[in-house]
């Protein structure tokens, strides 16, 4: 389940935050202002030398809780199919909140590599209400329609929320991600979007997840990247990417390059 361009020593993911899509209470009106806004931005990660991008609808707050209406799902299917064919480095899908069916569904007739789902097991207390995992839908899924080469990140303890109830240790939630919710990966991250992952909480996952990749999924900055590398697969970079660090702003060149330098 893990595609080539994973194996590298750290993977830079670079975000398109999708503007309000059709239907959406924010929608403005235009589709193609849309579709161009996303190219311009994977035009320039790309060009700056990121490893991959990650598709997500970020603009359509209020999110749904587990399941996207039709409409969504067919403008993100048509968006995915429109970067992927003009880029050739791997692109993944994000449905929010936790719409996994629908991220591996729209992964697998684009051509996308990976679909990030927010809860694959357990359960979370968000501003959506409560969200249970996805993981038997998403896995049954997979396999019958033939998507074994799309990889499965999933969080934990993810962003914007809280366990229901007492919570059970996040190296149980962990073990149960890989060996119950048969993730590929794991993603790890702060409190919500753009915020600092805390490195050692990053440590800690990386120590239960024993083999399996890890991903850090915000916060990232060119200042803190150094600190998570003896830790991770890699890291999903969004906000500190735009200009002025404004997560509703385009994708700043300069701002990607300074990060990826970091590598080496």
């Amino acid at each position: 389940m893990l595609p080539e361009w994973s194996k590298r020593r750290c993977v830079v993911i670079g975000m398109l935050h999708l503007p309000p899509l059709p239907g959406s209470p924010r929608y403005a009106g235009d589709l193609r202002g849309i579709k161009d806004a996303v190219l311009r931005d994977a035009e320039t990660l790309t060009s700056a030398g990121v490893h991959g991008l990650m598709l997500e609808n970020f603009g359509d707050v209020p999110f749904f809780k587990s399941h996207l209406p039709p409409h969504t799902i067919a403008c993100m299917t048509s968006l995915a199919t429109n970067v992927r064919e003009r880029f050739e480095i791997p692109l993944g899908i994000n449905c929010l909140r936790n719409d996994g069916v629908s991220a591996l569904s729209i992964a697998h007739a684009s051509g996308a590599a990976f679909v990030r789902i927010n809860v694959l097991c357990g359960a979370r207390v968000t501003d959506q209400g409560i969200i249970e995992g996805c993981g038997a839908e998403v896995m049954r899924l997979r396999k019958l329609i033939g998507a074994d080469d799309v990889m499965v990140m999933a969080d934990v303890d993810v962003k914007h929320s809280a366990p229901l109830g007492a919570g059970i240790e996040l190296e149980h939630e962990i073990d149960d991600v890989i060996t119950r919710g048969l993730a590929d990966a794991l993603i790890v991250s702060g409190a919500g979007t753009g915020k600092a992952t805390d490195v050692k909480k990053t440590s800690r996952v990386r120590k239960a997840a024993r083999t399996t990749p890890l991903f850090v999924g915000s916060g990232v900055t060119a200042d803190t990247i150094a600190a998570f590398l003896p830790h991770v697969s890699g890291v999903i970079v969004g906000t500190s990417f735009k200009f002025d660090g404004k997560v509703d702003q385009p994708v700043d060149p300069a701002r990607v390059r300074d990060l990826l330098e970091q590598l080496g």
